[in-house]
């Protein structure tokens, strides 16, 4: 199930961010940089305030199953731009499609809103992510933009049209993600 984030979430939401992050963090950068006690404070203070935002400004929506939190993903928009800011499924609980879930749900909100384009950041060695964006659409930033060097940018067209026209057909998929220059990610 999809929903809407409540502020009574904040410490799940806090606790799954920091778990799926670790994935593709560690020994990458600093583990205080994404873990401990002062990290998790700081992160769900961030998701505090993404839960505060005013729908007009943004979302934030949960994936539940049997009453656990399986999945979160946030978006923004701000000086007429919409980001994805934040799409996070619990390790435990990758590959049943719970991150398709909550990207068409963060779809439907943009269709509804009428954005047409969405930017995102994924991390570079984030080979999962990326595979997973190529597959449902987004492309690289065509002038090659990285954000601090270690973020790739991709962008989104929101088509509006029939329910399921974002998705891309197997060539479309491949083309995406060769310009993505992605391997496939190990998914043991």
């Amino acid at each position: 199930m999809i929903r809407t984030a409540q502020p009574e979430d904040l410490d799940a939401i806090a606790a799954l961010h920091t778990r799926a992050r670790a994935t593709y963090y560690r020994g990458r950068i600093p583990e205080e940089a994404y873990g401990g006690a002062a990290e998790l404070a700081r992160t769900r203070e961030g998701w505090s305030r993404a839960v505060a935002r005013a729908a007009a400004d943004g979302g934030v929506l949960c994936a539940e199953s049997g009453g656990k939190l399986t999945g979160v993903a946030a978006f923004r928009t701000a000086e007429c731009e919409t980001t994805l800011t934040q799409l996070h499924v619990d390790p435990v609980h990758w590959r049943r499609g719970t991150g398709a879930a909550l990207h068409a749900a963060c779809l439907d909100a943009w269709r509804r809103a009428g954005v047409r384009r969405v930017r995102l950041e994924v991390f570079e060695h984030n080979l999962r992510a990326q595979a997973f964006y190529a597959a449902h659409g987004w492309l690289p930033d065509p002038a090659g933009a990285r954000v601090a060097g270690s973020h790739r940018i991709l962008w989104l067209t929101v088509r509006h049209g029939l329910a399921g026209e974002d998705r891309l057909t197997a060539q479309d998929r491949l083309t995406a993600q060769d310009r993505l220059t992605v391997a496939e990610p190990s998914w043991e």
